[in-house]
């Protein structure tokens, strides 16, 4: 039987003074772990490890940090308008996953790469390895701000507003606290903190589940034969290829981005190549690959929740600058619907939880690839490298903010969709750089690669923009990612030196 539903209409908002606690308290504990994990803050740990780290504990971690507090919101505010279909995506990401495990990580751990694009210096040359650093470096600060321009919105929203404090200031805060915990210990600091953040996030959406069941008039099974699951839950999608959530653009989209954004992402593979050995990092990229199915299903199941939520009570969603705002639904519902003040606190926790675990390792990763790629950090003198270190790190933060910033001003679409666009136009180059230097033999004339890479995202972006015109009304999903690295790859053939094959 159905049980009976009691709400209160008053809107009862958590305290501003309560929330701040928890962030603090939050942060405290971030801080500590710092202290234990970085009492040698040589660039050895900062950015290896040691190549210590237990691959049962990387994996834990990068849960969180593969999902994020993009995932943590914005998945969920998708479901509106997309149904279950990301879930095509997630697949396609397994099966990515998988081909990193057997292809990329052996070539990873046979060269003793720091940076995994040191491998294009040696394949191709200098010109070849800086231009794939480059859309990395590119690529992860654009979205590592994504992510936490999203966690700043909320606690610019629902905390900061309250004391009239600027939207800036929450974000140079923000930024602050990541680079108070990371600047010593880097990947070392990370692998452990993940864990922490990993758990509150996981706790945080299977307890908001737990709430929004209790306060709606379905038990799970219940909700799961409802009219009302059923006019979001549609998973695959079939009935016309020219449909962005067509089924086959979402796996193929899904798996060459895990591809890109995960086997060919400095940030990534940082944390895989601080496990002991290759067995060890397979073990924990193929686990991440399954857990992550279940793990994004309960999202989207969540998502479905809160749609009926809104509909059941007519709560509003959140419109910022006359822009509704689908991502800040989950939020408005946790924190200003008199739900208990203890679904608020995880709400916090969880989502502090998953947006820091990424953006965190994202500043290390990008301090580790400018240190290597650029500035050839190996090559310099001993008692110069850790203060160069320390200098590209604090340079790297003070950009966040200023693109952070930015953001608030350019974001127009849900945050996962943005995220998800953008990492199709600037993971082409890297996936067709790698391809082709292991599926081909070829050397190639480097004067041109930057140019191949730079029209290879412009031809992308045009073709995405005009295909409905050009293709009879075709649209591009995520399958734009294969398309930009295979004009890069076909550049680069034209580029080729004929009679200078690599040897075997």
């Amino acid at each position: 039987m159905s049980k009976s539903v009691t709400f209160t209409a008053q809107l009862i908002t958590m305290s501003p003074f309560l929330l701040l606690g928890i962030v603090l308290i939050y942060f405290a504990l971030l801080i500590a772990i710092t202290y234990a994990t970085s009492k040698d803050d040589s660039n050895q740990v900062f950015f290896k490890a040691n190549r210590n780290s237990p691959w049962y504990i990387v994996a834990f971690g990068m849960i969180g940090a593969s999902l994020s507090g993009v995932t943590f919101i914005s998945v969920p505010g998708w479901v509106n308008s997309t149904q279950f279909s990301y879930l095509q995506i997630v697949i396609g990401y397994f099966l990515g996953y998988l081909a990193i495990a057997i292809v990329l990580l052996p070539l990873y751990y046979k060269m003793n790469l720091t940076s995994i694009y040191e491998y294009l210096l040696h394949r191709f040359g200098p010109k070849s390895h800086k231009t794939g650093a480059f859309f990395f470096l590119l690529s992860r600060i654009l979205i590592a701000s994504f992510r936490l321009f999203l966690v700043v919105s909320v606690l610019q929203y629902f905390i900061l507003d309250t004391w009239q404090i600027p939207f800036e200031f929450t974000v140079v805060l923000s930024v602050l606290f990541i680079w108070l915990y990371t600047y010593r210990g880097g990947i070392k600091t990370i692998v452990w903190t993940d864990i922490l953040q990993t758990f509150f996030m996981l706790a945080a959406v299977i307890f908001a589940v737990v709430i929004l069941l209790q306060h709606l008039p379905y038990n799970f099974r219940e909700f799961l034969g409802s009219d009302d699951f059923a006019q979001y839950s549609k998973t695959i999608f079939y009935e016309d290829i020219n449909d962005r959530k067509h089924w086959l653009k979402g796996i193929l989209g899904g798996m060459f981005i895990a591809i890109a954004m995960t086997g060919l992402d400095q940030d990534n593979m940082q944390k895989n190549l601080s496990c002991k050995n290759l067995k060890d990092a397979q073990k924990n990229i193929i686990s991440l690959g399954l857990v992550l199915i279940p793990v994004n299903l309960i999202f989207l199941f969540l998502g479905a929740l809160l749609f009926t939520y809104a509909q059941k009570y007519q709560v509003d969603i959140p419109v910022i600058d006359g822009k509704v705002k689908t991502d800040l639904l989950f939020p408005k519902i946790a924190l200003d619907q008199g739900l208990g003040t203890g679904f608020g606190v995880i709400f916090i926790l969880g989502l502090i939880a998953a947006a820091y675990s990424s953006a965190d390792s994202a500043l290390t990763s990008l301090t580790t690839s400018f240190s290597i790629d650029f500035l050839n950090m190996d090559a310099k003198e001993k008692g110069v490298k850790k203060k160069l270190r320390k200098k590209i790190h604090l340079l790297f933060s003070g950009l966040l903010v200023l693109i952070i910033i930015a953001y608030r001003y350019l974001l127009q679409d849900n945050i996962i969709s943005s995220l998800l666009q953008v990492s199709s136009y600037t993971y082409g180059p890297l996936l067709g750089l790698f391809t082709f230097g292991l599926f081909t033999k070829y050397k190639i004339n480097e004067k041109w690669v930057w140019l191949v890479a730079i029209l290879s995202v412009l031809m992308s972006y045009i073709l995405n923009t005009y295909a409905a015109y050009l293709f009879n009304g075709y649209n591009f999903g995520y399958e734009i990612l294969i398309l930009n690295g295979s004009f890069t790859y076909i550049g680069l053939f034209l580029i080729r030196q004929k009679n200078n094959q690599r040897k075997n």
